[in-house]
């Protein structure tokens, strides 16, 4: 399964590195603002559960083995989780560690056998691996 972001402008690149690792027509797919900040931070808390209930039904349905997190650099969900007026980068790497740190917890102890992938892309299609 890969959970990205909503945001148009990611959509192609995000397509663009599931192509290149041969993943075409193999993958569930969740988008959600923020992808893993959507389904992790409370701002956005009446989400998680949608999320959740959604990857079980992959794991069942699919048979996925995998969780891809595809967050992205200068995120609108990144800003409204920060909730404060300054926002610069290094705020953001933190929200996005931050998400992937609780996404990564929340999946061992919910489906203790799936893989977890995590990823923030760029505009420039750079990937960053955490």
């Amino acid at each position: 399964m890969v959970l990205s972001c909503m945001d148009p402008r990611f959509q192609h690149l995000v397509h663009s590195h599931l192509r290149k690792k041969k993943l075409t027509g193999k993958y569930s797919a969740f988008t959600i603002a923020g992808a893993a900040i959507g389904v992790t931070h409370n701002k956005f808390k009446q989400w998680h559960k949608t999320f959740y209930d959604n990857l079980a039904t992959s794991i069942q349905l699919h048979k996925i083995e995998k969780l891809i997190v595809i967050n992205h650099k200068n995120c609108g969900a990144a800003k409204i989780a920060y909730g404060k007026k300054e926002f610069n980068s290094a705020n953001e790497k933190k929200i996005h560690k931050e998400s992937f740190s609780k996404i990564k917890k929340q999946i061992k102890k919910r489906f203790p056998k799936l893989k977890v992938e995590l990823n923030l892309i760029s505009l420039d299609s750079k990937i960053i691996k955490f």
